[in-house]
């Protein structure tokens, strides 16, 4: 038994037709489809809602619920803003570039992009004030992956019993990597 692949993704939107219009424009994601419903199919409580669904490219789809009877969507204040975000894969840098400047063009603030050894980000928001990530993968990234498949399950040991960052992967920090 196994899972075959992540149906759909969903989120909270504070307005569906915003968030479809955006995500249309700024990601060139397409819109694929829409479901309004009075009564929630799983619990049958009366709350209606939009669910919308976004094509994010290869079968992955990102789905967002606008909820008009319930208080504005906040956010977890426990966990930092960069922690909770959506990342999405694009070819390569000169794609990550051409994204940056679009954003900024249309005014979106961009951060980055941020060298993380294995890939490329850049990083913004959107209007519901999700953290959104583009990156894009390094040329030696198939090497560097293999390198910290080899040591992950150490790591994860470590980590479970010190709570500190192991150093197996201190190397992907350094300048010249080396297989």
């Amino acid at each position: 038994m196994q899972i075959d692949r992540i149906h759909h993704v969903a989120y909270r939107c504070r307005d569906a037709k915003e968030t479809v219009e955006w995500y249309v424009k700024h990601l060139k994601m397409d819109f694929v489809l829409a479901i309004a419903e009075d009564r929630v199919p799983s619990t049958k409580e009366p709350d209606p809602y939009m669910h919308v669904f976004l094509d994010a490219g290869m079968g992955n789809v990102l789905a967002f619920f606008e909820l008009p009877t319930k208080p504005a969507m906040g956010r977890d204040e426990n966990t930092p803003p960069w922690v909770q975000h959506i990342a999405f894969k694009v070819a390569d840098m000169e794609t990550l570039l051409a994204f940056k400047a679009a954003l900024e063009a249309e005014g979106i603030e961009v951060l980055g992009p941020i060298d993380h050894s294995l890939f490329q980000s850049i990083y913004f928001f959107d209007p519901s004030g999700h953290r959104l990530e583009l990156s894009c993968p390094d040329e030696k990234e198939p090497e560097k992956l293999a390198r910290l498949d080899a040591v992950k399950w150490d790591m994860l040991e470590e980590w479970a019993e010190t709570k500190r960052a192991p150093q197996h992967a201190a190397w992907l920090h350094e300048k010249e990597f080396t297989p």
